[in-house]
């Protein structure tokens, strides 16, 4: 995962179960916009902003530990993405050089490769590693890939020419990270108590044995470990293939029982706008152009879109009924990529009764809901490409099911 976007780095206070602005209607507010009113919502902690890095695999999966580390009593507090970030680029860079370059080195990453540095390299206080090392008051790692990615390149040129490494090119390396997003303290303190990566990483009671990925495709096999082919998942992490059903069932089961989950989807649709909503609108229907209706006829395959868009935003437009089949076609095309990663905390309704997740995004405090979007179950079952939760947010028959 690896979208990134550049947005105003603000915070946003959110408590457990609080309604959003949007959850009542201003006067302000037109009859045909919507009104969301929040069902049940898990705490979470502030907004942030990954600005133009592609970094949205680590800010979401600190966001879910942040909440895991609330929901179980933990310290609450905003984690360094960057320190994992860190950690993460030194590992790739060694596999990089392993496979002799025939392996993804990029920003993006996966769900995995955050859990596995937390359990390996525990985690610290946003306030004691911001990673911004270079200069600026927003992330930005286009120097820093090019760097990187041209330092690895000429050691493996070096390397075909001399047909041998130099043994101190990792310190090289990691002195290029070091430089750019800071080194993490030994020793640190939260709320008055003394804490190493690791203690922290204890206290906030996360251990990667407990989290498990979960996703969805007919090529596979029901309910065995799967390594979804994508260039970021260079770790090889498995994901749990189960039913589309059983996907969106785990999702709603965690929810009602106080469990946020990291999503990885495709935000590359065009029903996945700024102003905070993901809608999987169905661009051929004519009864989505609304009073443009009778210019469908005869209209381009663009016209139409646009005429569907300019009411995207509106309530009641229909979406693409999703099915297992959509899914595989959608995976086996590659319109369904891995794209981006969010946090879902929460269920609300708009004022029609129709059902959408709350989803911490990465942003920054930006767009109609300050960073929040609401996204309706067709694009989730439609568009996620892998799911990671808390084992005991698993609905007991697929537990069981699993093995787990």
């Amino acid at each position: 995962m690896k979208r990134t976007l550049s947005y105003l780095l603000m915070s946003l206070a959110v408590a457990g179960t609080f309604t959003l602005t949007a959850a009542a209607q201003t006067p302000e507010q037109k009859s045909d916009e919507y009104v969301f009113t929040t069902v049940k919502a898990c705490e979470i902690t502030p907004v942030q902003d990954q600005a133009s890095t592609g970094t949205c695999w680590s800010f979401s999966t600190h966001s879910f530990l942040e909440a895991e580390s609330i929901r179980q009593g933990g310290p609450k507090l905003v984690t360094a993405p960057m320190y994992t970030a860190s950690m993460s680029y030194k590992d790739k860079a060694r596999d990089y050089v392993r496979y002799q370059g025939n392996q993804n080195f990029a920003e993006g990453g996966s769900f995995y490769d955050v859990i596995y540095a937390v359990q390996h390299y525990g985690i610290i206080p946003m306030s004691e590693m911001q990673g911004l090392n270079y200069g600026t008051k927003r992330h930005n790692h286009q120097e820093l890939y090019a760097i990187t990615r041209g330092f690895l390149d000429g050691l493996l040129k070096n390397m075909d020419r001399r047909g041998t490494l130099s043994p101190v090119w990792t310190k090289a390396y990691d002195g290029i990270i070091d430089t750019y997003l800071g080194v993490a303290p030994k020793t640190f303190t939260v709320d008055g108590k003394t804490y190493t990566p690791e203690s922290l990483r204890k206290a906030m009671k996360i251990d990667a044995n407990n989290y498990v990925s979960i996703t969805s495709y007919m090529s596979q096999p029901l309910y065995e470990p799967y390594i979804i082919p994508i260039p970021d998942n260079w770790r090889h992490s498995a994901s749990y293939n189960v039913t589309l059903d059983e996907l969106m069932e785990t999702i709603d089961n965690a929810i009602n029982n106080g469990f946020t989950i990291a999503w990885g989807t495709d935000v590359s649709e065009p029903g996945f706008t700024r102003d905070g909503l993901g809608i999987l609108a169905d661009l051929d229907l004519p009864e989505n152009a609304g009073s443009d209706q009778e210019r469908w006829v005869g209209a381009s395959d663009n016209q139409r879109h646009r005429m569907v868009m300019e009411r995207i935003s509106k309530p009641g437009i229909k979406e693409i009924e999703v099915t297992p089949e959509y899914r595989q076609q959608g995976f086996d095309t590659l319109e369904l990529t891995d794209d981006h990663g969010m946090l879902i905390y929460g269920i609300a309704k708009d004022q029609n009764g129709k059902k959408f997740y709350m989803v911490k995004n990465s942003w920054g405090e930006t767009g109609k809901y300050k960073g929040i979007w609401y996204v309706t179950p067709a694009f989730v079952a439609g568009k996620t490409m892998n799911i990671a939760i808390h084992k005991d947010a698993l609905p007991k028959a697929l537990r069981a099911k699993l093995g787990l």
